[in-house]
């Protein structure tokens, strides 16, 4: 047995292997006589099969298997000693050409080398967006809470302000369903309140109407954000979006929605005895929890930019023809033509550059997750879902049965492992890479960071 190497450039390379018969021939015979001990022919007592027909039946089978068992071994054995960090997999250079019949056998492979590179972390600054709960938010906060824990009454006039249960009936072509030559229905019942309606002559037709009246309205234009077509007249996203027919609606019940008060008893049932006593706690209850809420919302954005400025910032190149190649031949049985390679790693270059750089990154800053700190990490969360429910002071015994019931599940332990990791990286990235903070409110922080 002998491997060798040979660079063809800084990120290609072949590996030879010479594998002698006496590597494989004692293993090879010794399957055949197991073979030819229980082989079962016509003609034949069991056992007395003659070896050379065991040979002809078996024999190149056997050869092919035990020595690609040989060749993985050694290959792994040999790109582990030699330190070889590589794309892929070794891609068979040679495997059309090998004689069976030769005895000692060669064998090449072409090697995808992984790129030398340093990550440049001091890029141009990336925002980082810091989400603050204006007093719009804070306010449309508190009247939502109080209209939800108001009380109902029933009405048989529309007035302003008012919420409405009504059917929405018509039958017209939609746009979708025009390309196909049939007509689509809308039957859609639904309950909202005067303030979604956009158009001042609709409202008009809804404002002093009576329970068991049918009004007839024009889509276009109807509600204040055309989404609402899906939510309230149960169209499709395509349809929602210019929408313009007339649709009858039935009104079926009118309520005026009287605001809770805001005293403790409202207090109490929402978050509990003696967290929050006034007004003022509460609205500084609202805007805690929301900023919370929205610092995932940063941090994903975050960690998605700084992955940007990494891949755009960090130079290096790519055995692109090797990566092409092992693509369409990983690509399972219907195999890829080499258009579809080349577009599949056109497709997935950047996310193998990532893998690269956060590889480096986790290796030269120690970034791994230990087994203990996920068993930690599991732990807290653990603790925390049971507070949500009630238990704020689980034993440890109760805890430690969770977790080993958690450790013991593959899927679950993938996940939290994630989780952990993506959390390491982005506290790393916040660390050291080059931000600009930059306040925001939540509508401008949609519209600017998704735009």
């Amino acid at each position: 047995m002998n491997i060798t190497k040979k660079e063809i450039d800084s990120l290609n390379a072949i590996v030879k292997v010479d594998i002698a018969k006496e590597d494989y021939s004692e293993k090879v015979d010794s399957i055949l006589k197991n073979y030819r001990k229980n082989a079962n022919i016509p003609g034949f007592r069991k056992g007395h099969v003659p070896m050379g027909m065991v040979k002809k039946q078996y024999g190149k089978a056997v050869l092919v298997e035990e020595v690609n068992k040989i060749l993985q071994d050694e290959l792994h054995k040999f790109l582990t000693e030699e330190k070889l960090d590589v794309l892929g997999n070794p891609l068979p250079k040679n495997d059309h050409e090998i004689d069976w019949e030769a005895g000692d056998l060669t064998f090449e492979f072409d090697l995808g080398l992984a790129p030398e590179f340093e990550v440049n972390l001091k890029g141009k600054a990336v925002t980082n967006y810091k989400i603050v709960a204006d007093e719009e938010m804070v306010n449309n906060q508190v009247k939502t809470i109080r209209k939800q824990y108001g009380k109902l009454i029933a009405k048989d006039k529309v007035e302003k302000g008012d919420e409405i249960t009504g059917t929405f009936t018509s039958a017209h072509v939609l746009p979708e369903a025009s390309a196909e030559g049939q007509e689509k229905e809308i039957e859609q019942k639904t309950t909202f309140e005067t303030e979604v309606i956009k158009g001042k002559r609709q409202l008009n037709a809804l404002v002093g109407a009576k329970v068991g009246d049918t009004v007839t309205l024009k889509t276009k234009g109807l509600f204040k954000d055309e989404h609402d077509n899906q939510r309230y007249l149960g169209v499709s996203h395509g349809d929602a979006h210019g929408l313009d027919i007339e649709v009858n609606f039935k009104i079926e019940e009118v309520n005026a929605r009287e605001m809770a008060d805001l005293n403790d008893e409202l207090f109490t049932k929402i978050f509990g005895e003696g967290v929050v006593s006034s007004e003022e706690e509460l609205k500084a209850k609202i805007k805690e929890d929301a900023e919370k809420q929205f610092e995932q919302q940063s941090d994903q954005k975050l960690l998605n930019d700084v992955v940007e400025s990494l891949i755009e910032n960090t130079k290096f190149d790519l055995p692109g023809e090797f990566l092409q190649r092992w693509i369409q031949q990983s690509s399972g049985e219907e195999k890829m033509t080499e258009e579809e390679a080349k577009a599949e790693y056109e497709r997935t270059e950047k996310g193998m550059r990532y893998q690269l750089i956060e590889g480096k990154l986790r290796a030269e800053h120690n970034l791994q997750v230990t087994f203990d700190e996920l068993k930690d990490y599991t732990r807290g969360m653990i603790r925390m879902q049971m507070a949500q429910f009630g238990n704020m002071n689980p034993t440890d015994e109760e805890l430690d049965g969770i977790v080993t019931r958690i450790m013991t599940n593959e899927e679950e332990v993938r996940r939290l492992s994630e989780q952990m990791n993506t959390n390491k990286m982005l506290q790393f990235y916040k660390e050291n890479v080059k931000l600009k903070t930059k306040e925001i409110n939540y509508d401008k922080f949609i519209k600017e960071a998704y735009a």
